[in-house]
């Protein structure tokens, strides 16, 4: 038996949608599905990092890192 179900409408910026599609596309998953892991991967992350641990990928010290807009191109 699943758990109920519970029905949001996002509204988000058209680039953040295109790289919302062009991740579901490549993934072959759904916007939904692409939406579910992301919040999994931010719950994950954010649980980690209250416990004290920390974050990096490689090459952080060569490049600025751009949290917003990661893959988006350039920002507007």
């Amino acid at each position: 038996m699943s758990a109920p179900q519970a029905t949001m409408t996002l509204n988000m910026p058209e680039r953040e949608m295109l790289a919302l599609e062009r991740i579901a596309e490549h993934h072959q998953m759904s916007k939904t599905a692409v939406m579910r892991q992301a919040l999994r991967l931010y719950q994950l992350i954010d649980v980690r990092l209250r416990a004290g641990e920390t974050f990096s990928f490689s090459g952080d010290v060569d490049r600025p890192m751009m949290i917003a807009a990661v893959g988006l191109g350039d920002p507007a």
